[in-house]
């Protein structure tokens, strides 16, 4: 006796939207935005610093940051003003003696909208002649 075979019906196969999935997901992403608080995120880091080390020199301790802002007039030193050739000269001088107590001494250029470019390029070359390097320039 023969087999019948079943035939299957052949009608519409079920169909995934995927409309309601994703704005789903959005207004789940959404409401996780909206509710997630910094002081919780930053509470909870765990940050581990090396222990200080007795046996180094203060010389290679020293980590100082030195803030330089350039506007229209002329400079400002860690809040010391340095204006025209002269104060160029002065600034020239207070960089080379900062960077002979430590040439990893942090550097933060700070420029006004109305700075003149030639006072960043003469600040940068002091700054490369001493061999500076840990720079950052942005502006105001």
């Amino acid at each position: 006796m023969a087999k019948k075979r079943k035939s299957r019906n052949k009608g519409d196969t079920a169909k995934l939207e995927m409309t309601p999935m994703i704005d789903v997901v959005f207004q789940l992403l959404i409401f996780f935005i909206v509710t997630l608080k910094e002081s919780d995120i930053l509470a909870n880091l765990n940050v581990s610093r090396p222990a200080p080390d007795s046996t180094s020199t203060p010389e290679t301790q020293v980590d100082d940051l030195l803030t330089i802002q350039i506007g229209k007039e002329g400079w400002v030193l860690n809040g010391r003003p340095y204006m025209g050739r002269s104060g160029l000269a002065s600034l020239d001088q207070q960089l080379t003696r900062m960077a002979s107590f430590s040439r990893k001494a942090s550097v933060i250029i700070k420029c006004t909208g109305d700075s003149p470019h030639s006072y960043l390029i003469r600040i940068l070359n002091i700054l490369a002649r001493e061999q500076m390097t840990n720079i950052s320039v942005f502006s105001l």
